[in-house]
């Protein structure tokens, strides 16, 4: 895995170098990380055990949850261990590796987020076709075609990763490693390797988002047709997807879709999609949802009922 190069490990600088604010980093971290963790799995045992969430928007949801608790786990608890650490090293390897599940499950979340979407249009715009169209066979080769889709993205990634010469400088300005801090660390010319990474992250960002809104426009438009309760419920449904949608996607398309530069702000967007939106989509999806809160209310009930009478 070891790129044509004389650097062997990274240091990473992380959020701060303040002693006191490095435990700031660590208690907030650590909270955000834990929530994050216990909202999605959750989320997933809910969907998993209740009969009641059987429809595809459940199917979809498990995915996203599976995604955000595996996309925290790639930054986060390395962000965490480094704010309380003395030496934040990461070998080359894992730099890589870590490069690797960024975006494999970053892309994850954004074609769950486009499936939800579809699953919402489907259901709101062709209502009579749903059960025909959003079938389960439907649904499970969707998710596959979302899985290959990832691999191939972040395996896209890590090509281009592995071709970057590092020849001295090995500080990495940020709390993971990512291709914009390491394109700033690489002894060649980098504009071709931008260029493709703008090309392959930079367009999923932007094009996803485009394909996004427009979906919730045409589903929000089509909202005059229905019934006040049915026009309240889907509102309700669509206002939480397009939150989620705008926290994830504004600040992947402030990273991803510019000139081979580094802000000092960078570190502070990054979190807001890396960890700030993982902890955020089950607040988002479980306050906003009855259906999934009474699943969750009679999933515990079940089992504390059954451990009284054990």
């Amino acid at each position: 895995m070891q790129s044509n190069n004389s650097v062997t490990e990274f240091i990473l600088l992380g959020l701060t170098q303040d002693p006191v604010r490095q435990k700031m980093v660590f208690v907030v971290f650590f909270i955000f990380y834990a929530g994050t963790v216990v909202g999605n799995l959750l989320i997933i045992v809910t969907i998993k055990c209740s009969r009641t969430l059987r429809s595809p928007m459940y199917f979809f949801l498990f995915y996203l949850s599976l995604a955000d608790s595996c996309f925290s786990t790639s930054t986060a608890p390395r962000l965490i261990v480094d704010a309380l650490s003395s030496k934040k090293t990461i070998s080359y390897n894992e730099c890589m590796t870590q490069i690797f599940a960024l975006h494999f499950f970053g892309c994850m979340e954004v074609f769950v987020l486009i499936l939800m979407a579809v699953d919402r249009y489907v259901a709101i715009c062709k209502p009579l076709r749903y059960p025909t169209i959003m079938r389960r066979q439907v649904c499970i080769i969707l998710i596959i075609f979302a899985w290959i889709g990832s691999f191939i993205h972040s395996f896209a990634q890590i090509i281009l990763a592995l071709r970057l010469s590092f020849c001295g400088p090995n500080l990495i300005d940020h709390y993971c490693c990512d291709m914009q801090p390491l394109l700033k660390l690489a002894c060649m010319d980098t504009f071709v390797i931008n260029l493709l990474l703008v090309s392959n992250s930079g367009v999923i960002c932007l094009s996803s988002f485009t394909i996004l809104m427009i979906s919730y426009i045409v589903i929000l438009h089509s909202l005059k047709n229905h019934s006040a309760e049915g026009r309240k419920k889907a509102l309700s449904t669509c206002t939480s997807h397009i939150i989620v949608v705008i926290i994830f996607f504004g600040p992947c398309i402030f990273i991803y879709t510019r000139p081979p530069t580094t802000f000092p702000m960078d570190k502070m967007v990054t979190v807001f999609y890396t960890i700030g939106t993982p902890f955020l989509n089950p607040l988002i999806y479980t306050l906003r949802n009855a259906e999934v809160k009474n699943a969750m209310r009679k999933l515990w009930h079940i089992k504390i009922s059954s451990e009284r009478h054990k």
